[in-house]
């Protein structure tokens, strides 16, 4: 059931690929590309890698059609299925099979040498990847296997906390201070919103202005005022007013 839920995802497509028949191994060193018949390759085609779940997939396909011409399942890499040749980067043997169980050995290899990085590139990729799964899932059963802590209160359990003393600053919260310009603070208007100014008063100027009252006609045909001239230059400058009116009043009786 799991195996039908994964899906089939593309690693890599290389659009030239050829195909050679290689004799048998001679020795345990290894395949040597050069023993093929490099000129002459038995099938070209395209070449697509596939995975679906953990196994990556070789395919060999048509490039017109897309007919699958061979397919290589690979479990491992490096592995038994995709090996290297010993003088070459550019060529590799691989293991493929058909639906029946069968498998042969056959190379092949790539005219571009990038093409041929690519895709050892893909294979290394995706099985690091695989091997990251492992590790993930593996983990994962570990730690469903260990028992689990019930941290959770029983029924009647309750806890005591102990909090330490807050020391709250006293006379309430500070009242915000009105920065003004030049960082002086303004003073706050009055609760009218309005400075009202006293109009000026005329009694301030009155009251230091002494108005003498009115000098009354003489009885002798002059005017009192010659008579105050006369008298006032005869008394010596800095009397009193006070005194030069009672000189007036005398005058006044004879």
């Amino acid at each position: 059931m799991a195996s039908e839920l994964e899906y089939e995802s593309v690693l890599c497509v290389k659009p030239d690929v050829s195909v050679y028949r290689i004799p048998p191994r001679a020795s345990n060193r290894g395949y040597r590309a050069s023993d093929w018949k490099l000129d002459q390759p038995d099938w070209t085609g395209r070449l697509r890698i596939t995975s679906k779940g953990k196994v990556a997939y070789i395919k060999l396909e048509d490039k017109v059609s897309g007919e699958l011409f061979a397919q290589a399942p690979v479990e491992q890499y490096p592995g038994i299925a995709v090996e290297t040749v010993t003088d070459s980067s550019r060529y590799f043997v691989i293991r493929i099979q058909d639906g029946t169980g069968r498998s042969a050995f056959i190379g092949i290899g790539f005219s571009d040498r990038g093409d041929a990085f690519d895709f050892n590139v893909s294979l290394q990729d995706h099985f690091k990847w695989v091997k990251q799964e492992s590790e993930i899932s593996k983990e994962s059963q570990e730690m469903d296997s260990r028992p689990k802590l019930d941290l959770g209160f029983k029924e009647g359990q309750t806890i005591k906390l102990s909090i330490g003393n807050i020391t709250t600053k006293k006379g309430g919260a500070s009242k915000p201070k009105t920065a003004g310009t030049g960082g002086l603070s303004l003073l706050p208007p009055p609760p009218g919103g309005k400075v009202t100014v006293p109009p000026p008063s005329s009694s301030v100027a009155i009251s230091n202005h002494v108005t003498p009252p009115p000098i009354p006609k003489s009885s002798h045909g002059g005017s009192d005022a010659a008579l105050f001239q006369t008298r006032h230059h005869s008394h010596p400058i800095g009397s009193s007013s006070e005194k030069h009116w009672q000189d007036v009043q005398e005058r006044r009786e004879e």
